[in-house]
């Protein structure tokens, strides 16, 4: 593995915190109306990107997940400016305003949604990973999905189909420990996940996912598995969001206590701490970081609010080619 160095240590700091604030800036003006439908925020999970990003080559592998799905983008090359610009449904966003939320997408960065579907994503992760097996290129798929996705049928269709084929693709349950809002004793006769795994004899295990170096590790041997040949993990991603499934959750299944007992182990805070504790940054170049992140922010909000919305023909010229369609100019020249 890449090893984790003070160069590390800092970006994970400033990225994370990029993330997080990013979404609670999202979060404020969902609240005013200016971002529309579903918002599912990823607060508390950023250690699963930090770690998964810099177990990744990030010039060829690729990554696909459910709809909790702003910052993993970001942290793959995408810039956060079209994405802000895409919740607001607008014509800069990376679909021109009209993904949103639960649907940002970036060929050109190796992002593949974004998906609303619960489970959907799971057999296309498998089949990106097909196609760069079938192509001979030593790509690797990173197939995230909740814990609620893993009741899906869709599940178990793939992991057969991927270990049959040995596929390149690493399976990644981000288990935040109530999928909607019912909690994982609730849905299963076991609470082990990654057990899952066992029925196929996929490689598999459970992950502290709170922990970045924790899950860079736990990536690092998975992707070097796939990239070589070995087929298939399975990895439990033990987390935990602190914000609802959405900003409609109530939140009524768990306590305001239990919330603040995983924030005493937020993976912000721990890489601060590591931070501080070998003297990597003093408070002062910290403030730095800090200040850096707040105007990223604001530049991201600036740039979405004063970009224009899509003109109504793009809704036409998106879904189906018909030369001779009657109703509106198509594609005009």
């Amino acid at each position: 593995m890449k090893k984790i160095t003070k160069d590390v240590y800092l970006n994970w700091y400033e990225e994370m915190l990029f993330w997080r604030k990013f979404e609670d800036k999202l979060a404020q003006v969902y609240i005013q109306q200016k971002v529309r439908g579903f918002l599912h925020l990823y607060n508390g999970q950023e250690a699963i990107l930090a770690g998964a990003l810099h177990a990744m080559d990030l010039t060829k592998d690729r990554m696909i997940t459910a709809y909790r799905n702003h910052v993993q983008p970001i942290g793959m090359g995408v810039d956060p400016k079209r994405v802000m610009a895409e919740l607001y449904g607008k014509g800069t966003g990376t679909s021109q305003g009209l993904g949103g939320s639960m649907h940002i997408f970036s060929k050109e960065h190796r992002f593949y949604g974004g998906h609303g579907i619960v489970g959907g994503q799971i057999p296309l992760g498998a089949g990106l990973a097909f196609a760069d097996k079938y192509n001979k290129r030593d790509s690797v798929t990173l197939t995230f999905m909740g814990d609620g996705a893993t009741r899906q049928g869709s599940l178990h269709e793939t992991f057969n189909l991927a270990m049959l084929w040995n596929l390149p693709v690493v399976f990644c349950v981000e288990n935040n420990g109530y999928a909607m809002g019912t909690s994982v004793e609730r849905t299963a006769n076991h609470p082990d996940i990654w057990k899952l795994g066992l029925g196929y004899e996929m490689p598999c295990g459970p992950v502290d996912a709170m922990n970045p170096i924790k899950v860079a590790e736990a990536m690092d041997e998975a992707i070097t598995r796939a990239r070589t040949g070995g087929g298939p993990t399975f990895l439990e991603l033990k987390t935990y969001r602190y914000r609802g499934h959405s900003m409609s959750d109530a939140q009524k299944y768990r306590t305001k206590e239990e919330v603040a007992e995983y924030q005493k182990i937020d993976p912000i805070t721990q890489v601060l701490d590591i931070i501080k504790d070998k003297k990597y940054a003093t408070d002062e170049e910290i403030a730095v970081i800090d200040k850096r992140v707040k105007d990223r922010v604001a530049e991201c909000q600036k740039f979405a609010e004063e970009s224009p919305f899509p003109e109504k023909n793009v809704m036409y010229d998106v879904v189906y080619e018909q030369d001779n369609y009657p109703f509106l100019p198509h594609k005009p020249q």
